[in-house]
């Protein structure tokens, strides 16, 4: 089963701090705004697409949004990098370590990622909280392969494909996405693959009911897998 697990608010919990602030610092120096004032919903979005909004919100044109989005994202990564705390494991989310490490010594179950951030910004986290070797590089979606948040699941899965040794893509029927947000939901949804909500991120239970299963933390996510497993 090839899992796709979201970063922010189901990995790890108050981690996005300093990446908002390097979010921030990036678009003042790709295109000389200031625009920290803006507040706009960030739960479950791409980092691209959430730079877009909040320049947008700020008058900056269209056509210079999209001509500087690949050098925005290279500013934000090296700014992340210089940003990011040496140690976030104290913001891991609860049972994230005892479930990664229980989920990835069993054989039948593949760990990726699908998360808004730059894929840059994604492996530095992890790193920092140490838990970035349960990700394999090159497997994954990230912000930084679409700004639609709905075309990361078919990304991920075709990259599961090739290195598993085949040219077609994971099948959607043994893929899951886990998240915190309705949009990890609708990614999933998207995709035709099935999804497990945890409510450790912005919303609650209620917000989340459009899950296949919805967990109260990761402690219990290898038994809900095993239990989709046998579905």
């Amino acid at each position: 089963m090839l899992l796709l697990f979201d970063i922010d608010g189901t990995l790890l919990i108050r981690g996005a701090g300093e990446h908002a602030m390097a979010l921030h610092d990036a678009i003042e120096e790709v295109w000389s705004v200031d625009l920290r004032e803006v507040r706009v919903e960030t739960g479950g979005r791409t980092d691209p697409d959430i730079a877009r909004e909040i320049l947008s919100a700020g008058g900056v044109d269209a056509r210079a949004i999209d001509e500087a989005l690949a050098p925005f994202q290279e500013v934000l990564v090296a700014r992340y990098a210089q940003l990011v705390p040496d140690d976030l494991s104290p913001r891991l989310a609860p049972g994230a370590r005892d479930a990664l490490a229980a989920l990835d010594a069993d054989p039948t179950m593949r760990l990726s990622l699908v998360t808004g951030n730059v894929e840059g910004v994604a492996r530095l986290k992890l790193r920092a909280a140490g838990i970035g070797t349960y990700f394999e590089q090159g497997q994954g979606g990230f912000g930084s392969d679409s700004s639609d948040r709905a075309d990361l699941p078919p990304l991920a899965r075709a990259r599961a494909g090739r290195a598993g040794g085949g040219n077609a893509p994971w099948p959607r029927e043994r893929t899951v996405v886990i998240g915190d947000t309705p949009r990890d939901i609708a990614c999933a949804r998207a995709d035709r693959v099935r999804v497990v909500a945890v409510p450790t991120g912005p919303f609650d239970a209620q917000d989340l009911e459009g899950a296949d299963v919805l967990i109260g933390s990761l402690h219990e996510l290898p038994a809900a897998l095993a239990v989709l497993a046998d579905a």
